[in-house]
């Protein structure tokens, strides 16, 4: 099985896998972002703004974590930011063909809440990293109405990043995500 960790960029999606992949039995965390990272030296003829907009890593996204899983079984927990409903439908269906279930879900907050963290991080202490993840809150809030048919938001305004991973290891259990938890 995978849990998809998605949302804005600052919301909490790499603090609640790591506590994700401590609370749920034979969890890892497959980070998808490195797909990319691998290919930039090799594509970079191909100039794009996100790795996402290359075919290649969408489906080696999809191809490495057949293989993990197929490997080693358990679960993989991917904190992945997609707000390309079409690069998520493809991801979402070469899962499926591969058998490998789904849940994702959506970490979510209002937007004053999310510029709070993002301004107050102290992990990222690059000005111009916060100021790239703010521009990029409107491109989360566009993306919301295809987010909430296609994944579980999980209201992250109010809770810990504790009370998050209880939220979602629960709901992973229970089967398909889609709605508000």
């Amino acid at each position: 099985m995978i849990i998809w960790v998605n949302g804005t960029f600052g919301v909490g999606k790499t603090t609640v896998s790591a506590l994700l992949a401590e609370a749920v039995p034979g969890a890892r965390i497959f980070d998808a972002e490195e797909v990319g990272y691998l290919l930039q030296p090799v594509l970079k003829s191909v100039p794009v703004r996100n790795f996402q907009e290359w075919p290649p890593w969408r489906h080696l996204v999809v191809e490495t974590a057949a293989q993990i899983l197929g490997y080693v079984g358990g679960t993989l927990v991917v904190p992945q930011t997609v707000l390309v409903e079409q690069y998520w439908d493809e991801i979402s269906s070469g899962l499926e063909k591969a058998g490998i279930p789904v849940r994702h879900f959506v970490l979510d907050a209002d937007r004053e809440t999310l510029v709070r963290r993002i301004e107050t991080d102290t992990v990222i202490d690059s000005p111009k990293v916060r100021r790239w993840r703010i521009d990029h809150v409107q491109d989360y809030e566009q993306a919301l109405p295809w987010l909430r048919r296609k994944g579980r938001i999980v209201d992250t305004t109010t809770l810990t990043p504790a009370e998050i991973t209880t939220v979602i290891s629960d709901a992973a259990g229970r089967g398909p995500t889609r709605g508000t938890v």
